[in-house]
């Protein structure tokens, strides 16, 4: 898999059936290792081991429903009372990051109304914070540490 723009983590690989799965911690169960999955795995890490959100309070493929759709978030981080804090969208490295990929996250945030967005490519990522009352994005070039997203 192509490196990132994130550390490096070591990541639980095998092959099963001809076809490589990963281990997602936070699912608890190998899953298809394609890019997008890979950059999740790896954006995972980054938050568990260096931003210290603790992986209990981290959920892959999040189901929401939305205008009476059902849709996934990618991942949702969860607060200390278990509201949901932050959204993130992943692409993977070969898909640009756009006006439509930032999109998509702010309609599934019509439905959560979190404080906080990522977009992660594994090589861009794009972090805000949800202005609600002036109806804007805060864009900041970091991914804050997980006790600074609580404040």
């Amino acid at each position: 898999m192509q490196p990132l723009n994130l550390p490096y983590y070591e990541q639980k690989i095998r092959l099963n059936g001809g076809k490589q799965q990963i281990f997602d911690a936070v699912r608890r169960r190998y899953v298809a290792l394609t890019p997008e999955e890979w950059v999740r795995q790896n954006m995972v890490s980054h938050l568990v081991s260096a931003l210290h959100v603790p992986a209990t309070r981290i959920s892959n493929e999040t189901p929401i429903t939305f205008n009476g759709l059902s849709k996934r978030c990618d991942t949702v981080v969860y607060d200390a009372h278990l509201q949901p804090l932050m959204i993130v969208e992943y692409k993977a490295p070969t898909i640009e990051i756009t006006q439509k990929t930032f999109d998509q996250i702010a309609v599934y945030n019509l439905q959560l109304q979190v404080p906080y967005l990522l977009v992660s490519n594994g090589l861009q990522h794009i972090f805000c914070r949800v202005d609600w009352v002036n109806k804007r994005y805060v864009f900041r070039p970091e991914i804050p540490d997980y006790a600074l997203l609580l404040r």
